[in-house]
C-alpha cells in the first residue's frame, strides 16, 4: 500500500493540484476546494463538521486508486489475453465510466461561468461530450462483443476469424477518431494550460481533462501495440 503523500495540515488547493480527483471527496463534504482552498485539511474538516482521519482516510482511497500499480507497459507483453483483457475492463473502463460520469459536471459549469469571456470552452464542453458518447460506445463494444471473440480467437475455437479481425479494426479507426478529439482537445487548451483567471473549477478541468488524455494512450497502446497485433 502506498502513503499518502499528504497531512493533515496539507492545504485543501495543494491537494487538489497534486490530486485533481480529491475534488470529489471536497465536494461529498461541501468543502469549498475553489475559493476557499487556502485551509489545511485540519481547518477545513472542523469548519464543515467533518472528522480529519475521516477526509484523509477518504482521500487515502482516491490516492490509491489513482496510481496505477505499474505503468511499465513491458510486463503486458508476457501477459495471455485474458489478463490483458480483464485488465482493460477493471482497471481502464470501470474508473473511466466513472471519471465520464464526475467529470462532466464540472465541464458544464466550467462552459457556463467563464463561457462568455472564454469562447473556446464551448467547443472544449463539446469535444469532450463527443469523446464521453464515442468512449462510452467503444469500450461497451468491446467487452460485449469483441473481447469475447478475441478469446475465443486465443482459444483456437472461434468459427469466423475474418469476421473478428474486421472488429479489431472497427476498434482501431475508433482509437483514431479518439486520438483526434483529444489532439483538438490540447491544442485549444494550449496544452491544457487554463488562464490566469481561470478559477480553481477551472484549473481542476484542465488537469483532469489531461490526466484522461494520458489514461487513454495508456489504453490504446495496451490494446493496439500489444493484444490486436497478436490476431492480426
Amino acid at each position: 500500500m502506498m502513503t499518502l503523500p499528504i497531512s493533515a495540515n496539507t492545504l485543501v488547493k495543494d491537494i487538489v493540484n497534486e490530486l485533481p480527483k480529491s475534488s470529489d471527496v471536497f465536494k461529498r463534504f461541501r468543502i469549498d476546494f475553489c475559493c476557499g482552498g487556502n485551509i489545511s485539511i485540519t481547518a477545513a474538516a472542523i469548519e464543515n463538521n467533518v472528522e480529519v482521519s475521516t477526509l484523509l482516510d477518504e482521500l487515502t482511497v482516491v490516492f490509491e486508486n489513482s496510481t496505477p500499480a505499474d505503468k511499465n507497459m513491458d510486463v503486458w507483453l508476457e501477459s495471455d489475453t485474458n489478463t490483458i483483457i480483464n485488465h482493460v475492463i477493471n482497471n481502464i473502463h470501470r474508473p473511466l465510466m466513472v471519471e465520464l460520469a464526475e467529470l462532466s459536471p464540472y465541464v458544464t459549469k466550467v462552459f457556463k461561468v467563464h463561457g462568455e469571456s472564454h469562447p473556446e470552452l464551448a467547443r472544449v464542453k463539446e469535444l469532450f461530450f463527443e469523446y464521453k458518447k464515442e468512449m462510452t460506445e467503444h469500450s461497451a463494444k468491446e467487452e460485449t462483443i469483441v473481447f469475447p471473440l478475441i478469446k475465443k480467437l486465443a482459444e483456437n475455437s472461434i468459427e469466423n476469424r475474418e469476421e473478428t479481425i474486421s472488429y479489431i479494426k472497427e476498434l482501431e479507426k475508433e482509437h483514431d477518431h479518439v486520438g483526434a478529439i483529444l489532439k483538438e482537445l490540447r491544442e485549444i487548451t494550449f496544452d491544457f494550460t487554463p488562464p490566469v483567471d481561470g478559477c480553481g473549477t477551472y484549473r481542476l478541468v484542465y488537469k483532469r481533462l489531461e490526466l484522461l488524455e494520458g489514461e487513454t494512450f495508456m489504453h490504446v497502446h495496451l490494446e493496439q501495440n500489444i493484444l490486436f497485433p497478436r490476431y492480426i
